[in-house]
């Protein structure tokens, strides 16, 4: 009797440590997974006074380590004004401060876009410039698509199509 209550002692124990286990491993820094993003990501986003859907097909993000994540999507901006959407193309959000090419973006929620500038324009909720940064342009890229966050040997690439932006969180 004592070895099945040892037995039992046991499989209890793993019972009330998995949830700790999967949650370290969900916590693991690196690229989200599309489960991650549908769970992460708002369904609508406010920005200059207007609530705009976010197009999750369109979503990529990250995790640092703590556990803090930074995401990015396009969002559909159709009720907005012309000059508006030149510069609005997506939600940013960062739980830790972020580095942006060479400038720094403290956390928070942002619009951004990619400019007919070749700049990468992030903004506050009220549409006011937080920064701006030259964006590259990756001609080879073969398979462009709206929004993609790509993996750079530790840091990360914010696409949107062939353009492209450095993040890297601290």
């Amino acid at each position: 009797m004592s070895r099945r209550s040892g037995v039992c002692a046991i499989a209890i124990s793993l019972y009330l440590l998995l949830p700790f286990l999967l949650s370290a491993q969900a916590s693991k820094p690196g690229l989200l997974t599309a489960q991650e993003l549908k769970r992460a990501v708002p369904t609508n986003y406010f920005f200059d006074g207007q609530v705009a859907p976010a197009q999750l097909r369109n979503a990529g993000g990250f995790r640092v380590a703590g556990g803090k994540l930074v995401l990015a999507a396009l969002v559909d901006t159709s009720g907005y004004a012309t000059d508006i959407t030149e510069k609005f193309q997506g939600l940013l959000i960062t739980e830790v401060k972020l580095h942006v090419a060479d400038s720094e973006l403290a956390p928070g929620a942002y619009g951004f876009g990619f400019n007919k500038q070749g700049k990468f324009v992030v903004m506050n909720v009220a549409a006011d410039e937080a920064l701006s940064v030259a964006a590259q342009t990756d001609d080879k890229l073969a398979h462009p698509v709206p929004l993609k966050i790509a993996e750079e040997g530790g840091a990360y690439r914010l696409y949107a199509g062939k353009k492209w932006v450095a993040l890297s969180a601290e």
